[in-house]
């Protein structure tokens, strides 16, 4: 009788168990949906293709012809400025231009991409003069700040931190609010809405400077990041990612009750951004039927106007795109956010 009662219970307990876990979408989400959408899109990043294809550029026509008679190449004509640009920021692993007696190849030794660009580029040369050393080449190497691969992905680190503490820190306090009936109190003392709702922006100010001054101090100090824009242009790029994220942080709480709730909306809104975003590695690796939606995600317009101004030196003149989709999402993520929010 005794092992009949406690087949029955283990029985019944492991059923409460299972149910409790269907009944959860943020379990759901964590242990089923996430680890697929994140395999899909470093999939799709890194896909196979029916050989290694590395992105190059050339300065002129002629050698950029030359250039793709090799099909492991995808060579890009740029003028010299914009494939300094491009070599800088990670766009190319290479940059071709003519010599005084041949070509030169502008690239860092130290990357290996750019070193298998090179042979690459040098077997298309001689496959385009049909012979095998009438071309002679010439090593520009480049290994100063803002072309290694750290110099690109100090921005990328700096705008998922913006985005985190936006969104984590602004969506975890209002739902923690609300669920201790904490918002309930403050309906009947004489403040709008939107005075609550700002606050939030304002009080994630305070942190910012300390947040940003840190990293980025950091990050000139030990590995010698370069800071080629306008200080106060970098503080004012900051400021408006950090209120763009802010606001979307606001949206995603404006309604949600639990903290296993809020967490798991934001975290399905940040992980497109973390795969697409270029964090890690450059946004355009994904297919162009996708770019126009990388474009308008603002963790992209972020991570390509701080690395535009960290490492290109460009002003806010230049970054007006990335400028315009922060603006999108902070004037109508809050305006959502102050229609859409609830006390209870």
């Amino acid at each position: 009788m005794s092992s009949r009662v406690d087949s029955s219970s283990l029985a019944q307990l492991t059923k409460v168990r299972f149910l409790e876990f269907v009944r959860e979408p943020e379990a759901i989400f964590w242990t089923f949906v996430f680890p697929v959408l994140l395999a899909a899109g470093l999939g799709i990043a890194f896909r196979n293709q029916p050989a290694k294809v590395v992105r190059i550029g050339a300065t002129d026509a002629p050698l950029a012809a030359a250039l793709r008679h090799e099909k492991g190449l995808e060579v890009l004509q740029l003028d010299p400025a914009a494939g300094d640009a491009a070599l800088r920021t990670g766009r190319i692993a290479l940059l071709a231009k003519p010599g005084s007696d041949g070509v030169v190849y502008r690239y860092d030794d130290t990357n290996a991409e750019s070193r298998n660009a090179r042979l690459l580029a040098d077997r298309a040369m001689h496959k385009a003069s049909g012979l095998p050393d009438a071309v002679k080449a010439a090593d520009e190497l480049v290994r100063e700040p803002g072309s290694r691969y750290i110099d690109f992905l100090v921005p990328g680190l700096l705008g998922m931190n913006l985005m985190g503490g936006g969104i984590w820190g602004l969506g975890f306090a209002i739902v923690d609010a609300r669920r201790k009936n904490l918002l309930k109190r403050l309906v009947a003392s004489p403040m709008a809405k939107w005075e609550y709702l700002v606050s939030f922006l304002l009080s994630r100010l305070v942190m910012l400077c300390l947040e940003v001054v840190v990293f980025v101090g950091f990050a000139v100090l030990v590995f010698g990041v370069p800071l080629r824009g306008s200080l106060a242009q970098l503080g004012a790029l900051c400021l408006l990612a950090s209120l763009s994220f802010s606001a979307l942080g606001l949206l995603i709480s404006s309604r949600v009750r639990t903290i296993e709730a809020v967490s798991g909306l934001m975290n399905f809104v940040m992980l497109p951004m973390w795969v697409l975003s270029g964090i890690f590695f450059s946004a355009e690796r994904f297919p162009d039927a996708v770019q126009p939606f990388i474009r308008v995600l603002p963790l992209t317009a972020v991570i390509e106007a701080l690395r535009g101004n960290m490492l290109q030196g460009l002003s806010l003149a230049q970054l007006n795109w990335q400028l315009a989709v922060m603006m999108c999402w902070l004037i109508l993520g809050f305006a959502a956010a102050l229609q859409l929010f609830r006390w209870r």
